[in-house]
């Protein structure tokens, strides 16, 4: 977000972070719907952050989404080929930036915030592939469950002043970065999301409440949610100890170990 906004983001929490969110959320559908080789509904996982590496008040957003999406209409699972430049993933960055800028200015006027006097016309937006299975899994990783700073990443903690150290994004390298306690706490305390706010989000076809997208995607891909068991690795034999001849499993009994079972209800819900 603009340095500009940064203040009325601040002020205003509950209902910048939530248009953050969604406001990219619907500029990647927008383009998913527009491009002529998906035509569809994609999928996100959205999540916020609101702190640079040095640990200054930044929020934004980061998405991560396959190069595909779903036609629920014409019963279709299209996929997109990476570019062969390095330049970008999926969509061109700059018309990105200018779409979720509009959106984002549109949010906050319909929200009743007072915009600033004065925020730049161009907004910044990074697109790049993270690669696919395990790499995209590592990458969706640092960003859910990594806290604003590492334990180890606290250097020292001397006289009143704390040095911590962050990696420049440009350089990749490790600088440091001294402060005063209190500043410290500071730092960290104004990371702190709303009481309630979720900072991570699933949307389209990764949404869990969109049922009937995800059967289609089952279906469309061949894939077996009823369990089947064809992957499992296959247990070695048991061999009766009397007879020498190999025990057939007839039922398999696992002791409970809670006092009581916990029904978890199943939310329903559309498309969303």
């Amino acid at each position: 977000m603009p340095a500009q906004l940064r203040a009325l983001a601040w002020a205003h929490q509950p209902i910048v972070y939530e248009l953050l969110l969604r406001c990219a959320w619907e500029t990647v559908r927008t383009f998913s719907r527009n491009d002529r080789k998906l035509q569809g509904i994609p999928g996100a996982i959205a999540v916020l952050h609101t702190n640079t590496r040095a640990l200054d008040y930044h929020p934004h957003v980061h998405l991560v989404m396959p190069a595909a999406a779903l036609d629920p209409e014409d019963r279709q699972w299209r996929t997109k080929a990476q570019a062969k430049t390095a330049a970008g993933y999926l969509f061109n960055h700059k018309a990105l930036a200018k779409v979720f800028r509009a959106k984002m200015l549109a949010g906050i006027d319909a929200a009743g915030l007072a915009l600033p006097a004065r925020y730049p016309r161009q907004w910044v937006v990074d697109c790049k592939s993270v690669g696919t299975g395990r790499p995209a899994l590592i990458y969706l990783g640092r960003y859910l469950y990594r806290g604003v700073i590492r334990e180890n990443d606290i250097l020292a903690c001397d006289n009143g002043e704390v040095r911590f150290r962050f990696r420049n994004a440009k350089t990749g390298k490790f600088e440091h970065r001294s402060v005063p306690g209190a500043d410290f706490l500071w730092l960290i305390l104004q990371h702190v999301l709303p009481k309630g706010f979720r900072r991570a989000r699933n949307f389209g076809f990764l949404h869990p409440n969109c049922k009937r997208l995800i059967a289609l995607l089952h279906l469309l891909l061949r894939f077996d949610p009823g369990g089947s068991t064809a992957w499992v690795k296959q247990r070695a034999p048991i061999v009766c100890a009397c007879c020498g001849a190999v025990m057939t499993i007839v039922r398999t009994q696992i002791r409970s170990t809670d006092s009581a079972r916990v029904t978890v209800p199943i939310p329903t819900g559309g498309i969303r």
